[in-house]
């Protein structure tokens, strides 16, 4: 259960060497966990003048560029990860729409960012709707950082049968979940305990959830040790009750009500902005300044 603690420096700032964080010490991947292909929105909303797509002129939705807002610590990191997705996801027949960037490891030289997107296709001649989350790897060379890869979620297809917690966080409005989590939980891949703790904080907030089991690295980023995410035992929150957790503006009372309301709905490992108590319980770092992580052991 140990928690990367590895501190290290990113243009001026410590920046700990983590990402959502895993127990296993089996770097082996786990059942059902599929290797995502490699191919070559926003927590903030984007200015109007961003607007990339005319819904008249191609019966696609207008989508908006992501920008970062005043609570990134490493914005031109987010933004070369960012703006790669959106360049492959929009086209004449296509849109695509950055729900959210979120780090998935943050270390001197590399990162990976996580992107949920939401997209639109009229490839088929009717509107159709899906969105992945997008695993972006990242390489520094001085105050530029360049995209090495990009790793689409791959859910897998729909499961047979679902748990009755499954069908109920699906039905559930008080949790928003982006086209690529929900997947994830109609796969059938996301264990009960996620999914029970899920609804049992949706009674007191409304969480907005970012990644659950694909789309995010196989291993806690920067060692060899497997993560919770995709096997799926966790699941990460970037907004609160319509706050997100990076912006300055949201007050820390929320946020960190909303910590203590997941680690008493049975998480095992908590990760957010603020530290909360002991390892493997709390942990924070900057990796995480931008979501909570909530991990489950069964």
């Amino acid at each position: 259960m140990e928690i990367p603690r590895r501190s290290v420096l990113v243009a001026g700032l410590g920046v700990l060497a983590t990402a959502c964080s895993g127990h296993s010490s089996d770097a082996s991947a786990p059942a059902g966990w599929v290797a995502p292909s490699r191919i070559g929105i926003g927590s903030y909303p984007a200015d109007p003048t961003t607007a990339r797509s005319d819904p008249t002129a191609t019966g696609l939705p207008s989508v908006t560029l992501w920008v970062p807002g005043p609570g990134e610590l490493v914005p031109a990191c987010k933004v070369a990860a960012v703006r790669r997705v959106e360049a492959g996801g929009s086209g004449g027949q296509t849109a695509l729409q950055v729900i959210d960037a979120q780090y998935g490891g943050l270390l001197a030289d590399s990162a990976s960012v996580l992107v949920v997107t939401r997209s639109w296709s009229t490839a088929t001649g009717r509107l159709t709707t899906g969105g992945h989350t997008y695993d972006v790897r990242l390489s520094r060379a001085g105050a530029s950082w360049r995209v090495t890869a990009v790793n689409p979620s791959r859910p897998g297809a729909p499961a047979t049968h679902l748990t009755p917690a499954a069908r109920r966080v699906l039905a559930e409005d008080r949790i928003t979940l982006p086209p690529a989590a929900a997947a994830d939980i109609r796969s059938g891949r996301v264990h009960d305990s996620v999914l029970t703790a899920l609804l049992t904080v949706a009674r007191t907030h409304r969480p907005h959830v970012s990644v659950v089991r694909t789309g995010h690295p196989l291993h806690v980023f920067g060692t060899t040790r497997l993560s919770d995410h995709p096997q799926g035992r966790a699941f990460d929150t970037w907004a609160i009750d319509g706050q997100s957790v990076v912006d300055p503006r949201t007050p820390r009372t929320p946020v960190e009500d909303y910590m203590h309301a997941v680690a008493a709905a049975g998480s095992y490992n908590v990760g957010g902005p603020y530290l909360l108590g002991a390892a493997p319980q709390w942990f924070s770092d900057d990796t995480h300044h931008d979501h909570v992580h909530a991990g489950f052991t069964t």
